[in-house]
């Protein structure tokens, strides 16, 4: 068997299960452990669904369809306010069977066998999502894990590592809305780090899932910020840069396992050749679904109030405690309780609700104090229903504050 894998982190949810393992919930039990969204789907999903099932019968093309393409580039362009012209959906967007599968597939292509006479090196924030680190060492490339603190406002500090990590650096992992802290990205930042991968010849991947979950402010994307640079030798304005979508979250069809990834002209044309032969296709009907649904907006902004109006409840029951603030993307909150283990333990044997331990989506780090920069956190899903939200919260307030 190959051992490439062994430095893969431990599944969040399978150490979760066994930490609580012979804990009986001390109430009803409300599940906040697992960021699967319970909003109601748009009903005219299913009604597409069914008018395109006889198109099961067929194999569907790796590219999906020109109307899932043109969709998804008219979202980008009203989303971010981009010239359409300029996104070129034939040749720059993939439909993908859920991100996160591109997500992993996309470090087989983008890494070299060697950067700077060495083994490539992939950045990922920390905390992260685990399948960046699955991707990286499914290439042969080495993860580092960028810790992204309350000190660092919840940002990693890519440009802050040391030249030589840099210069054999062939992947930039990067979330913006960040899961699990909720912060966004601004614009300069983006541009920042846009311009540090093009300096070191790395692909940055930039995982937008939540783009459409938002407080206050549409979060900015990485090609608004590339669009704002000065054009590349090579003429294409997205050089470097590959940027993920999805319908999970934004039109709460996490079982659609549907998304899209639109990019570098060059880098999307290897990574359709590659798909072609080694990727899931997304099925028609799906694809239908889809181009229903980034077509339409209605039912996003919908889906955001209700997550709004849940963070307000958040708000009014913890105050300032536990560190609180209001995330400004996704639908996460990121308690600060001085030991997330020991809470989670607690919440579920005295209050019957399951929460995440902070930690189980880090990895030790002995830059941070504490070694872990997710340990002393609980991250909490609000995915669930207004009432049955405002109930759970209000428990947790109870046993920890």
């Amino acid at each position: 068997m190959s051992n490439r894998f062994d430095q893969m982190p431990d599944g969040p949810f399978a150490r979760l299960n066994a930490l609580l393992d012979g804990i009986q919930p001390g109430q009803d039990p409300i599940l906040l452990s697992l960021g699967e969204p319970q909003h109601a789907f748009p009903d005219f999903v299913s009604d597409v669904l069914r008018a395109h099932e006889k198109d099961y019968g067929r194999y569907p093309p790796i590219v999906g369809t020109s109307a899932f393409r043109d969709a998804a580039a008219g979202w980008l362009a009203r989303r971010y306010n981009l010239a359409p012209e300029t996104l070129e959906p034939d040749a720059r967007i993939l439909p993908v069977n859920g991100t996160r599968e591109a997500l992993f597939n996309l470090a087989l292509v983008a890494c070299p066998g060697e950067k700077a006479g060495k083994q490539p090196a992939v950045l990922i924030p920390n905390p992260f999502y685990q399948c960046y680190a699955a991707g990286a060492l499914a290439a042969n490339a080495e993860p580092h894990y960028i810790s992204a603190t309350a000190e660092n406002g919840f940002m990693p500090d890519f440009a802050g590592l040391d030249e030589d990590l840099l210069a054999r650096t062939a992947m930039i992992y990067f979330c913006s809305p960040a899961n699990p802290q909720g912060t966004v990205a601004s614009l300069e930042y983006l541009k920042d780090l846009i311009e540090l991968a093009r300096t070191h010849g790395a692909t940055l991947v930039v995982d937008e899932c939540y783009a459409d979950i938002y407080d206050r402010t549409e979060p900015p994307g990485a090609l608004q910020a590339a669009l704002e640079l000065q054009l590349p030798k090579s003429g294409d304005p997205f050089e470097n840069i590959i940027v993920f979508h999805s319908l999970s979250k934004r039109s709460s069809l996490p079982g659609l396992r549907s998304g899209f990834c639109c990019g570098d002209k060059a880098l999307m044309k290897r990574f359709r050749a590659f798909r072609n032969i080694a990727a899931p296709q997304s099925p028609l009907p799906v694809i239908a679904a889809a181009t229903a649904c980034w077509n339409d907006d209605t039912h996003a902004a919908e889906n955001r109030a209700r997550y709004q109006t849940k963070i307000d409840a958040a708000e009014n029951i913890f105050g300032n405690r536990f560190a609180f603030y209001r995330p400004a993307g996704g639908f996460f909150l990121w308690l600060d309780v001085g030991d997330g283990e020991a809470a989670t333990k607690k919440l579920w044997a005295q209050a019957g609700i399951k929460v995440l331990p902070g930690g189980y989506l880090s990895r030790d780090d002995e830059t941070v104090v504490g070694g872990n920069p997710g340990a002393r956190f609980i991250r909490i899903a609000l995915v669930n229903d207004e009432k049955t939200t405002e109930e759970a919260l209000t428990r947790i307030n109870r046993v920890l504050g």
